[in-house]
């Protein structure tokens, strides 16, 4: 049975066009200002919607970036500031087109380093996808430099 006071949401960790297999990281933090803080680009769902494709609105209505799903990093579960449980399904993303572009919801971007991002965001649950998705980051660069090629599980940023 469904909890009818549950709040599906899906979001992404973008990370920076261009970047070599082999560079560190840098991936997009967004600042919200009517929440005062710093987050990944992340909403609800609307009625009828999938999680992938929720995430693939939410970070293009955030940003202004069209993104493709590159890796599935799981669900975080939480409350949210009206006490309703919440879920919200990640994946790592890469840009496929679009520009950064300020609005309402978001009015500035930083592309930092991961751990310069984790010293930045707001919320521990961020925190806890961004380090998910640095391991894994971390074990598909490992994966290339032993010349095992790029994985083809639910862990794979072989995309890159």
């Amino acid at each position: 049975m469904s909890d009818p006071d549950l709040v599906r949401a899906a979001g992404g960790v973008v990370v920076r066009p261009g970047m070599p297999a082999a560079a560190e990281p840098q991936v997009l933090i967004v600042h919200r200002p009517h929440r005062l803080d710093w987050s990944l680009p992340k909403g609800k769902r609307e009625p009828g919607e999938d999680d992938p494709a929720c995430a693939r609105r939410e970070v293009l209505e955030e940003t202004g970036l069209q993104c493709r799903l590159v890796s599935d990093l799981g669900a975080t579960h939480y409350r949210d500031a009206k006490g309703r449980p919440k879920i919200v399904r990640w994946w790592a993303m890469d840009v496929t087109g679009g520009a950064l572009t300020a609005n309402d919801e978001v009015d500035d971007f930083r592309w930092l380093p991961v751990p310069d991002a984790l010293g930045v965001l707001s919320y521990d649950t961020d925190r806890s996808v961004l380090a998910r998705f640095a391991r894994r980051w971390a074990d598909d660069q490992v994966a290339v430099e032993g010349h095992a090629g790029p994985s083809t599980g639910p862990g794979d940023l072989g995309g890159w």
